[in-house]
């Protein structure tokens, strides 16, 4: 049993295809193929049942490809730990974020640490936090930037910032010259907001209590429109279409007299979200971690609290 087919069952568990496991392993398919059967016949088990245009794992299959990723993973973690003798800043970090943070946060954070760690270079992908959450236990991510709640995760998680929401309107909106907005007035407007599977249309609708019970068709809320990104939605709020929330960090200046849309904070208590990095326990480059969480204490991103990361540290 060696490590490279160990490697190749968890890449076809994964695909889910010979053909494209072995694309992703760098490897011709008889390669793979030959390897797999070698270590089933090794075991004396079946790990895939072959057959169609899919391939499936045996539940035996599954147990071992399971047991396989740990090995992996801890096998990444030795190296890891010799490079951290030499220098826990070596070497790149890849870190995945989720679409309502992105935007904001990574054009600043990568300046910030190309001037204060530039041996550490960022390897970056963007994704809803479920699918994120799924990298980082299949060792392909080392940290991820998201949002509170999270699922059940497992991972190490150390706060970043608390982000308050904002209103966003037309500056020809009757709200426009408001201070602030109760919650429960967005209700009787044509609401636009991120589609199911963002990770935001889900604090939005948890945290403003009168958006979540009236946001099931016929009850309440006159309309509402989905987008596929925050930045869709502010340009559809521009044309007069509706009203949306914004995360604060996503509103440079919430005073600007040029700008087509205004924007008001909510009413007290504003809804608000908290904002982490997460990371496998087993990872052993914690001096990196800390690096990415100073630097993001360093953003100065507009309108949110970094007393939560102060705090953490």
């Amino acid at each position: 049993m060696t490590l490279t087919e160990l490697k190749y069952i968890v890449a076809v568990a994964r695909a889910k295809h010979f053909g494209h496991a072995a694309e992703a392993c760098f490897v011709a398919q008889p390669t793979l193929s030959v390897a797999i059967k070698k270590l089933e016949d090794e075991l004396g088990v079946t790990l895939f049942e072959r057959g169609g245009s899919e391939v499936s794992v045996t539940p035996l299959g599954a147990q071992i490809v399971a047991q396989a990723e740990r090995v992996l993973e801890q096998t990444a973690a030795i190296k890891e730990l010799a490079k951290q003798n030499k220098d826990p800043l070596a070497g790149p970090l890849r870190l995945g974020v989720i679409y309502t943070i992105g935007p904001y946060l990574l054009p600043p954070l990568v300046k910030r640490l190309i001037d204060t760690v530039p041996q550490m270079p960022l390897v970056l992908q963007e994704n809803y936090t479920h699918k994120l959450l799924e990298l980082l236990r299949q060792g392909e991510l080392d940290a991820a930037i998201v949002a509170l709640p999270l699922p059940d995760h497992g991972m190490s998680m150390q706060t970043l910032y608390d982000e308050p929401f904002v209103v966003a309107m037309p500056r020809s909106h009757p709200w426009a010259g408001r201070k602030e907005i109760p919650a429960d007035d967005l209700k009787l407007e044509t609401m636009l907001l991120l589609g199911a599977g963002h990770c935001f249309r889900d604090q939005v609708l948890e945290v403003c209590p009168e958006m979540a019970r009236y946001s099931s068709p016929g009850n309440g809320m006159q309309r509402t429109f989905e987008g596929s990104s925050l930045e869709t939605i502010r340009h559809m709020v521009a044309s007069g279409i509706g009203l949306t929330v914004l995360p604060r960090a996503s509103v440079a200046d919430m005073n600007d007299p040029n700008g087509l849309l205004t924007y008001v904070p909510f009413a007290h208590p504003a809804p608000s979200r908290r904002v982490v990095i997460l990371w496998r326990k087993s990872f052993t480059r914690r001096a990196a971690i800390d690096a990415v969480a100073q630097a993001v204490g360093e953003c100065k991103l507009p309108g949110v609290d970094m007393a939560a990361l102060e705090a953490a540290a």
